[in-house]
């Protein structure tokens, strides 16, 4: 505090975000929790779509690939989301396709397996290689999460440490966010300014108190957006211009539509029995666990925006093995694909100011029913890449600044601190920049060996902001001189101790506690 005089510190720091309009046990009114879920929904089908466009070409796939993958996806994703919600860490997070794991699957792609077939038997057998490696990459985050490990890992995260990994969640997708915006420009800017527009002066201005315009935002602006997009192409605005541009630009470029099939429920192993190899299996192995840290990071994030007090070790440590089911899901139905925390549905709990559970469960509903009717769920898939460009430059950026909050539990004016805060966050957006330019110029990155599942290893981990960020503040935060009273009072211990076990604190068992009776058997520690 300021000098010794005794005025109260200005914005005195709390364990929960106050000014949520509903926080994780309180879901808002029925029209109102759908209308949101369908908004999660919305939002959670951008990177699938960004995903499946990315990697289903490569394997050999065509548009009727594309729709069944997207399908599947989203189906496993529905259901992850609901065992997530209900069983996991309880919390109101949307369990996705995750970007982490595009690396390892290309790699699967490029291995010289797969010259001679034709296209589709060559998807076909691509799909089942993946499967194989996530089927054992799962075991990793269910091990961890099971046993828990992980929760012996989490117990030594504090706020100072946590600020690096949770803000680097956010803000470490920074290359996913404007330069999506920029691949058709007339779209994408419109899209960002609306939504800013929307969410933040507009629902200040017409029926202040109602939260319509902040709570709704991306479903008035994406429909707008995407009405303008739509009068765009079929003006011919597009027609001419280099495939590149009518691919990002052009409402009716998909194919999903006509592809998709009217009604079909993916099911497990729908392309075939799954095949093993055991390098491919250990570089996904440890795409699960950079997933495994960043999605800790999210979590703790979504704890933050749902009013919630800070997670139990024991509950993430839950969350993380039913996380492990997750990917286990995603190989055992052939998404191609693992699932994490999605980071743009947790900046949406933000933006929204809902951090209800029922509201994802909702959406998690939505996932598997439009799934399952596949020309609706194409329909809203074929929205343009910029829109979703413009939606994460917004979510990603509330899931980092949830990371800085955290700084208000530290001492900023402690030299330990800013050199581990510092550092950390340096380091943790200078190494992956590195690798992944030289993977951009070279095609391959600064580890190079004949081995490509050794490659991935190494080169995965190093090119996640969060990844090195997290791992580099939780190593300096427990290994600097932190004996010290003093000390642990600059690193926000004393703030955290008392969520430490699942009992020191009544908010937990309100928040976290398991459905259905389940803690008399699965007690949390």
């Amino acid at each position: 505090m300021a000098g010794k005089s005794d005025e109260p510190a200005p914005h005195p720091p709390k364990d929960q975000l106050p000014n949520v309009s509903y926080c994780i046990t309180s879901p808002p009114p029925w029209p109102e929790a759908i209308l949101l879920g369908f908004q999660h929904y919305l939002v959670m089908l951008g990177t699938t779509v960004i995903i499946t466009m990315a990697l289903v070409p490569q394997m050999g796939g065509a548009n009727e690939e594309k729709a069944k993958v997207i399908q599947t996806i989203v189906f496993v994703a529905g259901l992850n989301t609901l065992l997530q919600s209900y069983f996991g860490t309880r919390l109101p997070a949307v369990i996705g396709a995750s970007y982490t794991f595009g690396a390892p699957t290309i790699s699967i792609i490029l291995s010289g397996r797969w010259s001679d077939q034709d296209p589709v038997s060559r998807f076909k057998k691509i799909m089942r290689a993946t499967q194989g490696a996530l089927i054992v990459a799962s075991t990793i985050q269910i091990v961890l999460g099971f046993s828990g490990l992980w929760r012996n890992v989490v117990r030594f995260l504090s706020p100072l440490s946590a600020v690096p990994l949770v803000s680097l969640v956010g803000f470490g997708l920074y290359e996913f966010g404007f330069p999506g915006v920029a691949k058709c420009v007339e779209i994408g800017l419109p899209m960002l300014v609306l939504l800013v527009i929307f969410s933040q002066y507009l629902a200040h201005v017409i029926r202040p108190g109602k939260n319509i315009f902040d709570r709704f935002a991306v479903l008035f602006t994406v429909a707008i957006v995407w009405i303008y997009a739509h009068l765009l192409t079929v003006g011919g605005a597009y027609n001419g211009t280099p495939p590149k541009t009518q691919a990002s630009c052009r409402t009716d470029r998909a194919g999903l539509i006509n592809a998709a099939p009217w009604i079909r429920v993916p099911y497990p192993f729908q392309w075939g029995p799954p095949s093993f190899d055991a390098g491919e299996a250990f570089a996904m192995m440890m795409a699960a666990f950079v997933a495994l840290v960043e999605s800790t990071g999210a979590f703790i994030a979504i704890t933050r925006y749902a009013s919630a007090t800070p997670l139990p070790p024991s509950v993430l440590s839950r969350g993380v093995g039913w996380q492990g089911i997750g990917i286990l899901l995603s190989g055992l139905f052939g998404t191609g694909n693992g699932s994490s925390v999605s980071v743009e549905n947790a900046g949406l709990l933000a933006l929204t100011r809902v951090g209800s559970r029922r509201v994802v469960q909702i959406s998690a509903g939505f996932m598997i029913f439009f799934s399952i009717l596949g020309k609706f769920g194409a329909l809203f898939a074929s929205i343009p890449t910029p829109i979703v460009g413009a939606l994460y430059c917004i979510f990603f950026a509330y899931v980092g600044v949830g990371g800085l909050s955290f700084l208000q539990f530290c001492n900023l004016n402690s030299f330990r601190t800013k050199f581990i805060l510092g550092f950390s966050i340096f380091l943790g957006l200078s190494i992956p920049q590195y690798f992944n330019e030289y993977t951009v110029i070279a095609g391959y990155g600064p580890v190079h060996t004949s081995g490509r599942w050794f490659n991935d290893m190494v080169n995965v981990p190093f090119s996640s902001e969060a990844f090195v960020a997290g791992i580099l503040a939780y190593f300096l935060d427990n290994t600097m001189h932190k004996r010290d009273n003093q000390i642990r009072r600059d690193r926000g211990k004393p703030w955290w101790d008392k969520f430490r076990s699942f009992k020191t604190d009544t908010r937990s068992e309100e928040f976290y506690s398991l459905p259905f009776n389940l803690n008399k058997y699965f007690p949390s520690v």
